[in-house]
C-alpha cells in the first residue's frame, strides 16, 4: 500500500518550517506500514495531478505567491477539477490565498487560482501570534502560529476552525480556514500537522478511501506525548490571555 504526495514549489513556499507537514504524514504513515513517496515540484515544473494523492501548498511572501500563481494558471483546470473528485490538499497561508479568486495587496492584484469561492484583501497591521481553535476534524483544540497582513472572505464555505484564541482569517468573523471537500486551507504554520496529529489522520484517511475505498482504516498511534503537549500548549495560552491580554 503505498500513498504519493506532492509538494508543490517548495523552492518558493516553505515559511516557518512548514516542509515539516510532510515530514509528519510521512512518519505516520510509515509508522503504519504504509510507503510514502513525495514528489518535489519545483518552479517552473509542470505538476501531474493524477498521480497524486494528497497536495500540499506552503507559504511564501507575495512576490513568491505571484511567482506561484503564474505557474499554476497552466494546470488551473487540471488542479480544480482534481479537488472536485475528492483530491487531498493542506494549502497554508499564502497557499491558502492562491487557492481563492484573488489576492489584493496595496499595490496590485494577484489572481488566484479559483478553486475556491474565497478572496483575500491586504491590510498594513499583520495578524500575528500563537492561535488556538476548535475544529470539527479534532476532538483536541488545534494550536499553530498565524502571521498574515491578508483578510480572507470565505463566503459560504465551512470554516477549518472557530476562534478560541487569535485572529483567524480576518480578525473579526471568529472563524479561522476554510474546509471545502478534502482541502483545508488554513493560516496556521508551525507546522501544524506534527502539533495536531488527528488533523494529520484525517488527510491520511481520506486519501486512503479515496485510492482504495472505505474497506481502508487507519490503525490508533500511541499519540500520548502529542497529546499532552497540546493541553500544555493551550493551557499556557490560555493563562497568558487571563492574566495578560490578547
Amino acid at each position: 500500500m503505498k500513498l504519493t504526495i506532492g509538494h508543490l514549489y517548495p523552492d518558493l513556499l516553505n515559511l516557518y518550517g512548514d516542509r515539516g507537514n510532510i515530514r509528519c504524514m510521512q512518519e505516520r504513515l510509515g509508522w503504519r506500514g504504509i510507503e510514502t513517496v513525495v514528489k518535489f515540484f519545483a518552479s517552473g515544473e509542470s505538476v501531474d495531478f493524477s498521480g497524486l494523492d494528497i497536495v500540499f501548498l506552503g507559504g511564501g511572501s507575495d512576490r513568491e505567491q505571484e511567482l506561484v500563481c503564474r505557474a499554476l494558471r497552466g494546470v488551473k483546470r487540471d488542479f480544480r477539477a482534481w479537488v472536485e473528485d475528492g483530491g487531498v490538499t493542506l494549502a497554508v497561508c499564502g497557499g491558502y490565498q492562491m487557492l481563492g479568486s484573488y489576492y489584493r495587496t496595496s499595490r496590485r492584484t494577484i489572481e488566484g487560482l479559483e478553486i475556491l469561492d474565497i478572496s483575500t484583501e491586504w491590510e498594513p497591521e499583520r495578524l500575528t501570534g500563537n492561535i488556538v481553535l476548535k475544529s470539527p476534524l479534532s476532538t483536541a483544540p488545534v494550536v499553530g502560529f498565524e502571521n498574515h497582513g491578508g483578510r480572507t472572505n470565505i463566503g459560504n464555505h465551512t470554516p477549518f476552525g472557530t476562534i478560541v484564541l487569535g485572529h483567524g482569517n480576518d480578525g473579526r468573523s471568529g472563524r479561522e480556514g476554510v474546509l471545502y471537500k478534502n482541502v483545508i486551507g488554513t493560516y496556521l504554520h508551525g507546522p501544524l500537522l506534527p502539533k495536531n496529529p488527528q488533523i494529520c489522520d484525517f488527510l491520511i484517511g481520506q486519501a486512503l478511501e479515496r485510492k482504495f475505498g472505505k474497506r481502508v482504516g487507519i490503525a490508533a498511534l500511541p499519540d500520548e506525548l502529542e497529546h499532552k503537549a497540546n493541553r500544555f500548549m493551550v493551557r499556557r495560552l490560555m493563562m497568558r490571555r487571563m492574566f495578560f491580554g490578547g
